[in-house]
């Protein structure tokens, strides 16, 4: 049963790094939260007020804590266990749809953050030339059938605009090279994925949610970036791959497998998609758009506490993300990648510490928003010195033990 805990004055309740799985409401007194800016690693303090909740994100999400909390002045605090918060607050609809709103600020935050880094040199734009130029990127980058469901999106949202025939013009060229492409490949194999964890939600496998289901082919978009967003969706089976176009370049920000969401944002909020969203392997999801939402959350109070978790992991996911990105050197980003692939993939056997990870150039140049050419002269120098071994379509970490100092070496020196 949750209880009530007295903390004296200049006490931890917990430090940035711990784990465990209390959640806490402040009743009386003064508590702070500290944690560290990722990318100017200055400190960032929040004041909690009476009566609100800290300690959730990392609680539901079993992550390790992401600040400290110190106790200003006397207080007291109800602590409860996940199970507990759970079975307490699991059919309160309006405070797990207040939490999902603040996680959903949260996580557009660090959307906006990423963003910025990716976007220093590139001018805003507005949002029927940027879903033009994502569609140009996909085509210089020989995705034809992205480029194609681009336009297709272009066209039936501005049907009156300057750039119509433009569009029209790219989106014949592009028909035409991915029917060639159809017909080049009409007897290739396809290529298996590994989708992860393919179980849905069981929640989410009844029959009621069927009217819900879209299936997507390979390469077909899902949701554009800058196109309004509209309806969020649940993947039920396959891949999905987040690309977001710097530049005429594209980047890669995730991939998303069965269990997982993405488009969540546009149930909370009315910006534009901050990514493009493909269908990587075939893809079945569940779509819901704002209204049925609010009917699905008030018939199924449980799925509104699964979508809070699910929330709680995509932030964790992004600011792991982003810390690759706010490193100062470039071999120290090629570090933290295998030490992010090496959290995502744990082994049976922790004390071993050579590491396999099936993870390509192209991937690094992704994940550290780097060229490809910058990030395969980095990983010759770490091959020079035998710290990994390259192959077609893996790598070896001969000691991860060794890119852990040399990333912590780096956080401490900003510290």
């Amino acid at each position: 049963m949750p209880k009530a805990i007295h903390f004296t004055k200049g006490s931890i309740i917990y430090f940035e790094g711990d784990k465990d799985d209390r959640i806490f409401i402040l009743q009386t007194g003064v508590v702070i939260l500290t944690s560290t800016d990722l990318e100017n690693h200055t400190p960032v303090t929040e004041n909690i007020r009476k009566g609100e909740f800290f300690g959730v994100k990392s609680a539901l999400g079993h992550f390790p804590r992401e600040e400290t909390a110190t106790v200003l002045a006397e207080s007291t605090a109800i602590v409860m266990t996940v199970s507990e918060f759970e079975q307490v607050f699991s059919s309160n609809k309006q405070l797990i749809m207040k939490m999902l709103r603040v996680f959903s600020n949260q996580l557009r935050k660090i959307h906006k953050q990423t963003e910025e880094i990716l976007n220093k040199d590139k001018v805003r734009v507005n949002q029927e030339s940027g879903l033009f130029s994502v569609a140009q990127t996909f085509f210089s980058d020989n995705d034809f059938k992205p480029c194609c469901d681009i336009c297709i999106k272009f066209l039936t949202m501005y049907p009156n605009s300057a750039s119509r025939g433009q569009v029209a013009k790219l989106y014949t060229s592009a028909k035409a090279r991915l029917d060639r492409e159809k017909q080049l490949n009409k007897n290739t194999e396809p290529v298996v994925i590994d989708e992860g964890d393919s179980k849905p939600l069981q929640i989410f496998s009844m029959p009621s949610f069927s009217r819900f289901a879209k299936t997507f082919e390979p390469g077909s978009v899902i949701i554009a970036e800058f196109e309004p967003g509209e309806s969020f969706y649940l993947i039920q089976s396959g891949v999905v791959q987040l690309v977001k176009c710097v530049n005429g370049v594209k980047k890669n920000l995730d991939m998303l497998h069965p269990g997982e969401f993405f488009g969540e944002m546009a149930i909370l909020d009315n910006t534009p998609r901050s990514a493009t969203c493909l269908a990587y392997t075939k893809v079945t999801v569940l779509e819901f758009n704002k209204e049925n939402f609010a009917q699905l959350i008030t018939g199924n109070p449980q799925i509104a506490l699964i979508l809070l978790k699910l929330f709680c992991k995509r932030i964790y996911d992004q600011r792991r993300r982003f810390r690759i990105l706010v490193m100062p050197e470039p071999q120290i980003r090629i570090a933290d990648v295998f030490l992010m692939y090496d959290e995502m993939n744990p082994v049976s056997n922790p004390a071993e510490r050579k590491r396999t990870f099936y993870i390509t150039v192209q991937d690094i140049a992704n994940w550290t928003a780097m060229p490809v050419e910058q990030v395969q002269d980095e990983l010759n120098r770490m091959a020079e010195k035998r710290r990994i071994e390259m192959f077609t379509d893996h790598m070896v970490v001969f000691n991860i033990v060794d890119m852990e100092r040399l990333v912590e070496g780096v956080m401490q020196m900003h510290q």
